[in-house]
């Protein structure tokens, strides 16, 4: 054998191997890290079009704030009426969430019977999952009679302050968000506008889907998260959505 076919046959060495493990690694990384979020939908706030134990991968750039050096590069976007938003909780410190935006900076926002009107126009949503029970802060917002107890604190003193002609005026560099299934979303008119700099990103594609018991991601104690992550292990095959399986998030 010549000596340029021995060298053609020589495999890597450890600091090869070592070299590019490391690449894979740091680019693994930086995907993760700046562009794609793993996320798990926790509720059926988002039903029919996310599902509780819906997977999904959540793109970070399209709603990041561009950069001099890359933003020519990247399909950065501002917001827009009906993208489905991962954020975080103004209620809550550090809860992912996952709405639609109704209402853009600017906008004038009521409810009549849980019709959505958006600048005076009646807006078409067929996405929306209603279940026909009606309750006159939630159906007919806002209300200028809201209950105490059906906001947090914070909303209840600053939402009068946001209203009027009966409409909700969302504010400069705030989004109004809510829920797809109207009547079990915990969403903006309980809890307020969502800042602009608590925007995350949005939902891409489904990776894996599996049924999730509502009420699974309260369970935080290592006993309870041991136990579901041995039932998911027994019933992976018969328990996962198969036909969510790379569904496009719209």
């Amino acid at each position: 054998m010549s000596k340029k076919q021995k060298e053609e046959k020589r495999g890597e060495t450890p600091m090869e191997f070592a070299g590019s493990m490391a690449v894979v690694l740091v680019t693994g990384l930086f995907i993760i890290t700046f562009i794609f979020q793993a996320f798990e939908i926790p509720s059926s706030s988002m039903e029919e079009t996310l599902l509780i134990g819906d997977h999904v991968f959540v793109d970070r750039l399209a709603y990041a704030p561009p950069t001099r050096w890359v933003g020519p590069l990247l399909p950065y976007r501002e917001l827009r009426r009906r993208d489905i938003v991962v954020f975080l909780s103004p209620a809550e410190s550090g809860l992912y969430v996952v709405k639609r935006v109704i209402g853009l900076p600017g906008d004038r926002i009521r409810l009549q019977n849980g019709v959505v009107y958006l600048n005076g126009v009646r807006q078409d949503e067929p996405y929306v999952v209603r279940h026909g029970d009606y309750r006159p802060y939630r159906d007919d917002f806002p209300s200028v009679s809201m209950p105490s107890g059906a906001t947090t604190p914070e909303w209840y003193l600053e939402m009068p302050s946001h209203i009027d002609g009966g409409e909700l005026v969302v504010p400069e560099d705030h989004y109004f968000m809510m829920g797809d299934n109207r009547d079990a979303s915990y969403d903006s008119r309980f809890w307020g506008f969502v800042p602009r700099e608590h925007v995350i990103g949005r939902p891409m594609i489904i990776y894996w889907s599996f049924e999730t018991p509502p009420g699974q991601y309260l369970k935080t104690a290592p006993g309870e998260r041991l136990r579901y992550l041995f039932h998911v292990v027994i019933h992976f095959f018969d328990q996962t959505r198969w036909r969510r399986t790379f569904h496009v998030v719209r």
